[in-house]
């Protein structure tokens, strides 16, 4: 995301972000909703948390991704999509490895690698995003 005056941008050539050990992201955001491109190297997890102000739905580009939201398990392939509100715990691993597209809102600042390059604001100027 070159140049956040303008709405356009592309990831491709844009180093993805080391988010926690093993799992890369990139992210472009608006005032109200964040959109990454989430890449689990294969082992590698996300252990059990929640987000209390933010909601996150995911699409499985590739890959496979074992989800446990609250107390259900659910292994995801390409296509497969799951919600989680905001509030619920939940835990994320893949054993081959795994990618997807997650949209969370409202924006999670700990999400935003590069605040100057990853948000696109306009008059609010991003007053509805979130800290962790």
């Amino acid at each position: 995301m070159a140049d956040t005056t303008l709405p356009f941008g592309t990831f491709e050539g844009t180093d993805a972000h080391e988010f926690v050990p093993g799992v890369w992201l990139n992210a472009v955001g608006g005032e109200q909703v964040l959109l990454c491109k989430v890449t689990y190297e294969p082992g590698k997890e996300v252990p059990r948390h929640s987000h209390d102000q933010t909601e996150q739905v995911m699409y499985i580009l590739e890959g496979e991704v074992t989800i446990t939201i609250e107390d259900e398990t659910r292994s995801l392939r390409a296509g497969d999509t799951v919600v989680i509100n905001r509030g619920l715990e939940h835990e994320l691993h893949s054993g081959p490895g795994v990618t997807f597209m997650e949209a969370l809102a409202p924006v999670p600042l700990d999400h935003v690698p590069d605040r100057e390059r990853d948000l696109v604001l306009g008059p609010d100027g991003g007053a509805t995003h979130v800290e962790r």
